[in-house]
């Protein structure tokens, strides 16, 4: 297999290289450029100078999308671009127009559940699946097999942006296991993460950018946690969290949030208190979410054994579909969860929405010269801050998180550590549903998820990371 090899210097300073048997590790902050020098090397966006070259062939001012697919680049975007309203198989024939003909749809759904099955055994996905009815996690899956299947085009680079930001610490080691096969079988992959252990153990060398440009370059070999930290320019210090700040409310009074199961035979109650980070736990899709549906839900009376006392707001996983508003602006997106307090006289007060979007933006670090701008102007990370600033800045006293730190940056993930801690003293209740396993070190409590129900019931001081997995699996109650 040729090398592939890109070089661009469309935003002052970037120089990437990419061989074939080799998977490259990119890092850096939300809107330090990865995202955008992605979509360069895709296709969908056009360098303002530099130079775009595959295989030695210098493609400069003729590189587009097809010609990124000719020449085998492949794109799996932090935003997920596969059609809602079609099945499984036939996004795979969006990507794949070679599928054509009689039984084209049963060629594509093989294709693509094939790949699926070598990638994700045990996926639970089918190629007659409308890819709307699907959760983020296995719509991300489907993305990626499509990304990686073949037909007639060749297959020589695969960008992975923020792939496993939906995925459970399961699903994602099969990911990065299969990713590791296919570079040493002669492929190329660029891999950008927020978790810095997938990219220190994924990656063969490691690019580190800030402000658009490549600031560190080196083997992977050469980086540790701290040193990667220290070279994206965070200023958020590594934290020993565990008995920080933390004590158990098990016994402070009445719960705010009780929620009884379906049959009262099967699993404990999931309650929350005043003050109190409640986590939820397991493999993705087992009831996590389903379970922040019934508590939003029931924000306003009493249903299906559900209890909850006091006024609630969501951090949606899901921001594209479930968290912002696409055609409004950065500002609007942030003050449309209080906009009860800024009514004067029955209309919204102009001034209070502009001061409670520019505090937020410095307490948080949206970066944005102009918060006026469009929501879709942000990088996913920014878009992420943005949703937590609408839900931190609410008077709301319970606050439900859909593992909500998805592409977030880990400089940004410590400053939002401290603001749950610093809300939860104040007396809000959060519960926290999160795919990554070192969050749960968050948390005051955690209850472990399996099929849609509670298995584990879990006090701060019996939480270890063999118990979570043991009770995600296990066969009979923990």
């Amino acid at each position: 297999m040729p090398d592939v090899n890109a070089h661009i210097v469309s935003m002052g300073g970037v120089d990437l290289a990419v061989d074939a048997g080799s998977c490259l590790g990119l890092v850096g902050h939300n809107g330090a450029g990865k995202s955008t020098l992605m979509n360069v090397l895709a296709g969908t966006l056009a360098p303002d100078t530099g130079r775009i070259a595959v295989d030695g062939e210098d493609l400069t001012g003729r590189y587009s999308v097809a010609a990124a697919q000719r020449h085998g680049i492949r794109c799996v975007f932090q935003e997920l671009s596969l059609c809602p309203n079609l099945t499984v198989a036939e996004n795979a024939r969006v990507m794949h127009p070679a599928l054509k003909g009689f039984g084209w749809r049963r060629r594509a759904g093989d294709l693509i559940v094939g790949k699926m099955d070598e990638i994700f055994p045990g996926h639970g996905v089918g190629a007659s699946d409308i890819v709307g009815d699907l959760s983020i996690a296995r719509r991300q899956m489907v993305e990626i097999a499509r990304a990686f299947s073949v037909t007639e085009a060749p297959l020589k680079l695969v960008i992975l942006d923020e792939p496993t930001s939906s995925l459970d610490a399961v699903v994602a080691k099969q990911l990065l296991d299969f990713v590791r096969r296919y570079v040493q079988d002669g492929g190329a992959c660029i891999l950008i993460s927020h978790l810095l252990g997938e990219i220190l153990s994924a990656a063969d060398r490691i690019v580190v950018m800030r402000d658009g440009t490549v600031v560190d370059a080196r083997p992977a070999s050469a980086f540790t946690r701290d040193s990667l930290v220290s070279a994206m320019g965070s200023v958020a210090e590594e934290e020993d969290t565990a008995g920080v700040g933390f004590t158990s409310k098990r016994d402070a009074g009445q719960p705010r949030v009780e929620v009884s199961p379906a049959d009262r035979d099967k699993g404990p109650s999931l309650t929350a208190h005043r003050g109190e980070i409640v986590g939820l736990a397991g493999l993705g899709g087992h009831g996590q979410t389903d379970m922040l549906i019934r508590i939003y839900d029931a924000r306003n009376r009493r249903r299906d054994g559900v209890n909850v006392e006091g006024p609630v707001t969501l951090v949606a996983g899901d921001r594209q579909n479930d968290g912002i508003f696409p055609l409004w602006s950065i500002a609007k997106n942030i003050s449309i969860g209080s906009i009860r307090t800024m009514l004067r006289h029955a209309l919204i007060d102009p001034q209070a929405e502009t001061e409670l979007a520019e505090t937020w933006k410095q307490r948080i670090g949206i970066r944005t010269p102009d918060m006026e701008n469009n929501i879709l102007s942000l990088s996913g990370g920014n878009q992420q801050k943005a949703l937590f600033a609408r839900s931190l800045g609410a008077t709301a006293d319970i606050v439900l998180m859909d593992d909500p730190m998805r592409g977030v940056d880990v400089g940004t993930k410590q400053e939002v550590y401290g603001l749950i801690r610093e809300e939860a003293a104040k007396g809000r209740t959060f519960i926290w549903y999160t795919t990554e396993m070192d969050e749960l070190d968050h948390c005051d409590h955690v209850y472990v998820f399996r099929d849609g129900r509670i298995v584990a019931d879990l006090a701060r001081d019996e939480l270890t990371e063999e118990r979570v997995l043991h009770s995600s699996f296990a066969e009979s109650d923990a």
